[in-house]
C-alpha cells in the first residue's frame, strides 16, 4: 500500500477499513471503520486534513484533497463513485457523489444529498438533504430519483465488497 506520512502529520486507518494496494494515502487522513478506498484513489492531507467516515468509500480513480482552510470530510455511509475530485468540501451523512464530478472548496452536502455524474460544484455551493446538484455549473433540484434507500444499496455493496478483497485479492505478477 501507498501510505505515507507527510513530516508529522500521519494517516490514521481504522483496522477494519480497507485500503487497496494501489490507493495512495499521504498525511492527515483518517479512515474510519469499515470504510474503504479503491484502486488509484489518491488522498492528500497535506495543509489540513481528510476524513472518511465508517463504511464509507471513495472509489476507483477519485482525488480528495484539503487546505488548511477548508478539510475534506465525508460522513459516515456515504459514497465517492468513480473519478470525482473533492476539494475542502464537508458532505454529510449517506451522501454519493456521482463518477466524473467535481465538488469545489467550501461546498456543503447535507445529510441525503447527491451529486450527479459530471456536475461542477463551484466554490461554495450547497446542496440540501434530499436535494441533488447537476450539471455544469451544478444547479441544485429535489431529488426524485434516486432516494436514500439507493444510496444505502450503494454503501452496503461497497461494505461487503471490501470484505471480498480483503480475503481474495492477491497480486499474479
Amino acid at each position: 500500500m501507498a501510505i505515507y506520512a507527510l513530516g508529522e502529520l500521519t494517516p490514521s486507518i481504522h483496522p477494519s477499513a480497507f485500503v487497496h494496494p494501489d490507493a495512495t494515502v499521504i498525511g492527515d487522513v483518517r479512515i474510519g471503520p469499515d470504510a474503504s478506498v479503491w484502486p488509484q484513489a489518491v488522498l492528500r492531507g497535506d495543509h489540513g486534513f481528510i476524513e472518511i467516515g465508517a463504511r464509507s468509500n471513495v472509489q476507483d480513480g477519485s482525488v480528495l484533497h484539503c487546505t488548511a482552510k477548508d478539510p475534506t470530510i465525508l460522513g459516515p455511509s456515504s459514497a465517492i463513485g468513480h473519478a470525482v475530485h473533492v476539494e475542502g468540501a464537508r458532505i454529510g451523512s449517506g451522501c454519493l457523489i456521482a463518477s466524473g464530478s467535481v465538488v469545489l472548496n467550501g461546498s456543503v452536502l447535507d445529510d441525503g444529498a447527491m451529486v450527479g455524474a459530471g456536475a461542477v460544484l463551484s466554490y461554495g455551493s450547497h446542496v440540501p438533504g434530499g436535494h441533488i446538484a447537476l450539471g455544469v455549473p451544478a444547479k441544485v433540484r429535489e431529488n426524485k430519483s434516486f432516494g436514500a434507500d439507493k444510496i444505502k444499496q450503494v454503501v452496503d455493496g461497497y461494505v461487503e465488497r471490501a470484505q471480498w478483497f480483503r480475503g481474495a485479492l492477491r497480486r499474479l505478477d
